[in-house]
């Protein structure tokens, strides 16, 4: 689906990422969501290709990275550790500072790239979500029922993992189809490679213990941030779907306001998964704000 991006496996502390690199000119690292993989990219990376050197990579856990074990802490799947990840991919590929765009999971790991390297990230746009501390905090009824695997997938093992397992081409269209516009923009070649990754061995422990980590670790590292008033000051660009779930439980643009100094952004007629229900818009957002000189500090 992603033909002329040149595949390559970059290793760190023996975790194996695999990415694909295509384009020319500034660097563009994209992170893909839950449940899916770079292969989400599809509608928005060729085009994005023709401005920019477009990295594209599967974080730990999903497509076909490597799966670590599980840890008490859930350290291992900590959006720092997958952070250092993309931080190591983009070193691999000659990058020291680079633009950012991600979805979902693959933002709050862009979230937490952009807060511990902020020498390494330029710019960052990030798509449907709010700060994950207080998407938390400010959880309804609302909220959980629409979101209702982020509660699902923090339980205890082995269940949650035992369930996924059974049967994940089940939990990929289950997760996938209960939203705005269910399955239908989802190109089945696109669908198809979320469900063989999700049948890979570890990927159910993978999926639960990212959540883990983000009710516990991550949630750490982020009032950690707030206690000593710590903001993203990188210029920040959040895009959410207006038929959203986000959108109808939280104001995007004053939570990350709170979070990061220089923000903007706004709704486009969609729901969740912008990259493949709306990417024309998606494009010229990227092209536009990514285009942008940013002013460095001296």
């Amino acid at each position: 689906m992603l033909n002329g991006f040149v595949p390559h496996t970059v290793e760190r502390d023996g975790v194996q990422l695999q990415t694909r690199v295509a384009g020319e000119g500034p660097p563009l690292l994209l992170l893909h969501g839950h449940p899916q993989t770079m292969a989400m990219w599809h509608r928005v990376a060729p085009a994005l290709a023709e401005h920019f050197t477009v990295v594209l990579m599967d974080l730990r856990g999903y497509g076909d990275s490597a799966r670590p074990a599980p840890d008490d802490a859930h350290l291992t799947h900590s959006k720092r550790e997958m952070a250092r990840d993309a931080l190591a991919v983009m070193a691999h590929h000659g990058f020291q500072r680079f633009d950012v765009l991600a979805h979902d999971r693959g933002a709050r790991v862009a979230h937490r790239l952009a807060a511990d390297q902020p020498q390494a990230v330029r710019r960052l746009m990030l798509l449907d979500i709010a700060p994950t501390l207080a998407m938390y905090a400010q959880t309804s009824e609302a909220f959980a029922r629409s979101y209702w695997h982020w509660f699902f997938l923090i339980q205890p093992p082995p269940l949650p993992e035992g369930l996924i397992a059974s049967d994940p081409a089940r939990y990929v269209r289950s997760v996938m189809g209960n939203r705005h516009a269910g399955l239908a923009p989802f190109d089945p070649a696109a669908l198809a490679e979320y469900e063989r990754c999700a049948a890979l061995p570890g990927t159910a422990a993978s999926i639960c213990e990212d959540y883990r980590a983000s009710a516990s670790i991550d949630l750490e590292h982020d009032r950690a941030d707030t206690a000593v008033g710590h903001r993203l000051t990188q210029p920040l660009r959040v895009l959410w779907g207006e038929h959203g779930t986000v959108a109808r439980c939280f104001d995007v643009l004053a939570l990350w306001r709170e979070r990061a100094t220089d923000v903007s952004g706004s709704s486009l007629p969609c729901g969740h998964y912008i990259a493949e229900e709306a990417p024309a818009l998606l494009i010229a957002e990227a092209q536009s704000f990514f285009s942008m000189e940013t002013q460095e500090n001296p």
